[in-house]
C-alpha cells in the first residue's frame, strides 16, 4: 500500500534554530532551508506478456552485432552496393560510418556466433552479446571456438564472459597448440620464388 507523501524540513544551518522565525521568514532569510515532498510510488510487477516481450527485445539487442554482421556479409556477397559505390568498403564508410576494419570485424564475429549457435549445447543458451567477446576467437578453428567459449563461460561463473576472459582462454589454447619453430637462431634458410618475373 502506498504511503502518503511526507513533508520534512531540511536544516543545514546552525543559525536556523531560532524558533521565533516563521516558515516564510526562514526561507526568505535562509535559503538553505527547504520543504521537500517525497512521494512513494509502487511499481507494478510485469505481466507474463510483458516478461515475454522484455526477453524477446533483450535477445534482439544481444544479437544485434550478429544480425549486422550477417547483413553486411550478404550485402558484400551479393554486391548490393554496386548501384551507388564501386567498393564494399566505400559503401560501408558512406552508409554506416564504418571503417573497413569494423565492417569485417562484424562479419567475422557473425561467422563465429553462427558456429557457436550450431555447436554449443542449446540448453545452455549462453551466447556472446557483443562483437568484442568473439573477436579473439576468429583466428581459431570451429571446434576450438566452441572449446574456448565453454571454458570462458565456466570461468565467468556460468554467465556471459567479458572479452578479457575470452582473450585469456584463446591465448591458453593457442599456446597449447602452437607449432614449434624447427629453425634455430643463426641457421640459413633458402626461399624459392616460383613464377616470379
Amino acid at each position: 500500500m502506498p504511503k502518503p507523501p511526507s513533508k520534512r524540513k531540511k536544516d543545514t544551518s546552525a543559525a536556523s534554530n531560532d524558533s521565533t522565525l516563521t516558515d516564510d521568514q526562514d526561507l526568505e532569510e535562509n535559503p538553505a532551508l527547504a520543504t521537500i515532498t517525497v512521494t512513494a510510488v509502487e511499481v507494478p510487477e510485469l505481466t507474463e506478456e510483458e516478461q515475454r516481450d522484455r526477453l524477446h527485445l533483450e535477445r534482439r539487442v544481444e544479437r544485434a552485432f550478429f544480425e549486422a554482421g550477417k547483413a553486411l556479409t550478404e550485402l558484400r556477397d551479393r554486391r548490393l552496393y554496386r548501384s551507388t559505390h564501386k567498393t564494399f568498403e566505400d559503401y560501408c564508410r558512406d552508409r554506416f560510418a564504418h571503417s573497413r576494419r569494423q565492417s569485417y570485424l562484424l562479419m567475422d564475429a557473425a561467422v563465429v556466433f553462427d558456429n557457436l549457435m550450431e555447436k554449443c549445447d542449446p540448453l545452455d543458451h549462453i551466447l556472446p552479446t557483443n562483437e568484442r567477446q568473439v573477436r579473439p576467437m576468429t583466428k581459431l578453428e570451429p571446434e576450438q571456438q566452441q572449446e574456448v567459449w565453454v571454458k570462458a563461460v565456466e570461468q565467468a561463473g556460468g554467465k556471459v564472459p567479458p572479452a578479457r576472459i575470452v582473450k585469456n582462454v584463446v591465448q591458453q589454447i593457442m599456446e597449447r597448440t602452437q607449432v614449434p619453430n624447427t629453425y634455430q637462431l643463426g641457421e640459413v634458410c633458402q626461399i624459392l620464388a616460383k613464377d616470379n618475373p
